[in-house]
């Protein structure tokens, strides 16, 4: 069983370029099936699956925490079939828990301008959680996304960013004048700093910010701010999302923005914003116009 694992967790590495963070959950995921199932890969069924699914969902785990165990078992075995080592793939046909969608937490503007600008002042740190800040939110970042940027990936000249997403693809992203010119400031305190190393956003002593070093930036500044409830850098990313589309940018354009790989996980965003739209709708369609129009129109 150990050895199949390996086998799949070097596979996802080398041939779909999977982070060390999935492996790792990829790992904890099958390590807790076969201690739950205490069954040979060979033998396998449906049953073991939605037995454990059904325990995990017995415990307590969320249903989107469950969701995802069963697609890595799905990937897993797919993985042994793909490679001889089983005939059929026992998670193919066990169906999801139905979850409730949770529309994602954003910002309104006045909100996100005031977090992006609560770092104030001279020196290295304000100016650097300013930069970060302001980078988010104009790119519409993952917080993993800003952890693994070099001072290579920013162009400020043109004003653009190149960006490493899931599984390593790559996008160019555009930044705004704001973040261009927090970023410049960055650049400059950084040099500063004198530290020979690639990483775009560091500390003091030369090192790399972590996901969880900038998520704890946003956090500390958010509350600085006054802004109430869980926030956090992919609340940001939200509030970037759902901006563009007040303003009237296409759907199309935002996934390319966000670097979704399919346009159903950028509709979500259709949904947080319907008033504006009903709004648009009922300025420009002809038929939205009130029934007194309607009766004027009809009398003249």
């Amino acid at each position: 069983m150990k050895e199949f694992i390996r086998e799949f967790l070097r596979y996802m590495e080398l041939e779909k370029s999977a982070s060390r963070h999935t492996l790792r959950a990829y790992r904890k995921d099958l390590e807790e099936f076969f201690e739950f199932v205490k069954t040979p890969v060979k033998e396998i069924e449906i049953s073991h699956i939605r037995g454990f699914i059904a325990k995990r969902l017995k415990e307590g785990k969320s249903k989107t925490t469950v969701s995802r165990q069963l697609a890595t078992l799905r990937s897993f075995f797919r993985f042994l079939n793909r490679e001889g080592y089983i005939e059929v793939n026992p998670a193919k046909l066990v169906q999801n828990p139905k979850t409730d969608r949770n529309l994602p937490r954003f910002l309104s503007v006045d909100e996100a301008f005031e977090l992006v600008e609560k770092p104030e002042g001279f020196g290295f740190l304000p100016v650097r959680n300013r930069a970060i800040l302001e980078l988010i939110y104009s790119a519409g970042l993952r917080v993993s996304e800003v952890a693994s940027l070099t001072v290579d990936d920013i162009n400020l000249r043109d004003g653009f960013v190149k960006v490493r997403g899931k599984r390593r693809k790559e996008r160019i992203v555009p930044i705004g004048s704001k973040a261009r010119d927090a970023l410049k400031r960055y650049i400059i305190e950084r040099k500063l700093l004198k530290k020979e190393t690639e990483a775009l956003f560091i500390n003091r002593q030369g090192g790399a910010l972590t996901e969880r070093s900038i998520r704890k930036i946003v956090v500390k500044y958010a509350k600085l701010a006054g802004i109430s409830g869980s926030i956090g850098p992919h609340t940001l990313r939200h509030s970037f999302a759902t901006h563009l589309l007040q303003g009237g940018a296409d759907l199309r354009v935002i996934q390319e923005l966000l670097g979704h790989s399919s346009l159903s996980s950028t509709q979500v965003y259709t949904h947080l914003d319907i008033t504006h739209l009903m709004e648009i709708y009922d300025r420009s369609h002809p038929l939205s116009r009130d029934n007194d129009d309607s009766q004027d129109n009809k009398n003249t």
